[in-house]
C-alpha cells in the first residue's frame, strides 16, 4: 500500500480498497479502509463479519461522495421518488443489519483467535519439519485477520494433500483455481502469460482457520498433511 499510495499521489489517482476480506486489519498503522479514497467490505457469511446473506459495506473520508453514494443506493437521490441520476437498490436489508449489529461486538476477539491460530499453525508446522514442502502465509507489516489461512505446497502436491484432508474429514478449500486472464469470459488461455499467478492457482490451499478452531483440530490438520506429503515424497 505505501507504494500504491505513493504512485497515485503521483499521478493523481483515487484508490480504491478492496477491503472484502480484511475487516480489522491495519497497513502502518491506519485501519484497512480508510487508506485509499474509498474502502469496499463484505458482509458475506463466509467473511470476518458476515450477516446470513449478501451484503457491504463502503467507507469514504470525503464527504461529497458519501452524499453521492447514498443517492446512488437509494434509486439516486436522497428524497423519494426525486431522482438526482440513475442509481439502484443497494441498500443493506433490515434483517441482515440486526444480525450484523449483534455480532460486531464479537469481532475483536473472532479477530485475534485467527491470529493466535495462525501462529499456532506456524508453529506446528515448523515443528513438523516441512518447510521444504509447504510455504506459510507471509505475515508482512500492520495487522493480518487470515479471512483464510493459505499455504502453498510445492512440487505439484496441492490436489493429493487437498484428498488426504478431505478423506480426513477435514474441510479445505482451492480459491481462484483459475487465474483471471485465463477464465472463459475472457475468451483467452494465455498459459504463461502471468507465470506467478499461474503457479498460485496450481499450488494454493486454504485450511481451517476459523475462531472456533480448537488445538486439537489444528493439530488432526498438520498431521493429516505431514502424513500426505511425507507419502508423497516417498
Amino acid at each position: 500500500m505505501t507504494a500504491l499510495c505513493a504512485l497515485a499521489c503521483a499521478n493523481d489517482l483515487p484508490i480504491i480498497e478492496d477491503a472484502a476480506q480484511a475487516i480489522g486489519a491495519t497497513w502502518d498503522g491506519a485501519r484497512v479502509g480508510a487508506i485509499g479514497r474509498v474502502g469496499c467490505f463484505s458482509f458475506f457469511p463466509a467473511k470476518n463479519l458476515g450477516g446470513f446473506g449478501d451484503g457491504g459495506l463502503v467507507t469514504t473520508q470525503d464527504a461529497e461522495l458519501a452524499d453521492r453514494l447514498k443517492r446512488l443506493r437509494k434509486h439516486g437521490g436522497h428524497a423519494q421518488y426525486h431522482h438526482q441520476e440513475v442509481g439502484g437498490n443497494f441498500r443493506l436489508d433490515a434483517l441482515q443489519a440486526a444480525v450484523l449489529r449483534v455480532k460486531l461486538p464479537h469481532l475483536e476477539a473472532w479477530t485475534e483467535a485467527r491470529i493466535a491460530n495462525a501462529a499456532g499453525y506456524k508453529e506446528r508446522f515448523e515443528a513438523a519439519g516441512l518447510g521444504e514442502r509447504l510455504s506459510l502465509p507471509a505475515r508482512g507489516e500492520g495487522r493480518h485477520v487470515y479471512n483464510q489461512y493459505v499455504v502453498r505446497v510445492a512440487g505439484g502436491d496441492r490436489d493429493a494433500v487437498r484428498g488426504a484432508l478431505r478423506s480426513a474429514g477435514v474441510g479445505c478449500a482451492v480459491y481462484y483455481p483459475v487465474p483471471l486472464h485465463q477464465q472463459p469470459c475472457f475468451q483467452a488461455n494465455h498459459t504463461g502469460a502471468l507465470p506467478v499467478s499461474e503457479s498460485a492457482a496450481a499450488d494454493s490451499l486454504a485450511l481451517p482457520i476459523a475462531p472456533g478452531l480448537t488445538p486439537s483440530m489444528q493439530d488432526e490438520v498438520v498431521e493429516v498433511m505431514t502424513r500426505a506429503l511425507s507419502g508423497s515424497a516417498a
